[in-house]
């Protein structure tokens, strides 16, 4: 079944890459144009299946286009440049509202159970869809030096869930790293979580100390956004993440 999907992948991968498709990549999506050509070839190849295999909605309103989809797609499979992949295997839909969205939430007072909500800019279900706000998807995409990308961030957690269970602890290509990545990564998460509890500056982004499952999200995001202050202040983090990810991009920093 795997060989015929991949067969399949690869037909996909060779068809025409539409030319106002391109255009959106250039104008919505600025790393594209630091990638080699055979990177950029690449990533239009995955994006081609990608685009193929996956539903996109619009809620609140939002009418989907090509620009939403391409921009979205482009972000999502620049993790998967290089690596050996399945295109996020459980995802079938990409909810995409215009802007920040709310949630119901309740939070406990004492015995008392009061209602409320969230407001949020994305969010990544176990086994099921991926949410996102078309506003910070665009703003996360233009700026590409600000550490903060929300569809890195979400489909950090799709790769994550992959391995069984959303718990910082991907699939990684060999089983022999499972122990380092454990290391570096237990030892940045717990540095981290006392840093803040310290009040200390940190310049990873303090929600990273939720869980191991939001830490790998957003040093997922500095990998891709500041490489090169992740790798000079957290460089055994960044191998681990370079290794990974089969990529180095603090050698094509914009």
């Amino acid at each position: 079944m795997f060989g015929f999907r991949r067969r399949r992948w690869e037909k996909i991968r060779r068809q025409p890459f539409p030319a106002e498709w391109l255009a959106v990549l250039e104008r919505n999506v600025p790393v594209y144009s630091h990638l080699t050509s055979a990177e950029q070839e690449e990533l239009r190849g995955d994006i081609l299946v990608f685009l193929e295999e996956k539903t996109f909605e619009g809620c609140g309103g939002l009418e989907m286009t090509d620009e939403i989809r391409v921009t979205i797609a482009a972000q999502a499979c620049m993790l998967l440049l290089h690596r050996e992949t399945k295109y996020y295997p459980s995802l079938r839909t990409i909810f995409v509202y215009p802007h920040h969205y709310f949630v119901p939430a309740e939070r406990r007072v004492g015995s008392l159970v009061i209602g409320g909500e969230d407001n949020r800019l994305g969010e990544s279900w176990h086994r099921g869809p991926v949410v996102l706000s078309w506003d910070d998807v665009k703003s996360g995409a233009f700026d590409a030096h600000d550490g903060h990308n929300v569809v890195y961030h979400e489909f950090a957690h799709q790769l994550d869930d992959e391995a069984g269970g959303t718990n910082g602890a991907p699939a990684l290509p060999r089983r022999s790293m499972y122990i380092a990545w454990a290391r570096v990564l237990g030892g940045e998460y717990q540095k981290l979580i006392d840093d803040i509890h310290h009040h200390r500056k940190t310049d990873l982004d303090a929600y990273g100390a939720t869980n191991p499952a939001e830490f790998f999200a957003v040093i997922t995001e500095a990998f891709f956004e500041t490489p090169r202050k992740l790798k000079r202040k957290h460089p055994a983090l960044y191998e681990q993440l370079k290794e990974f990810y089969q990529q180095n991009p603090a050698e094509r920093a914009i």
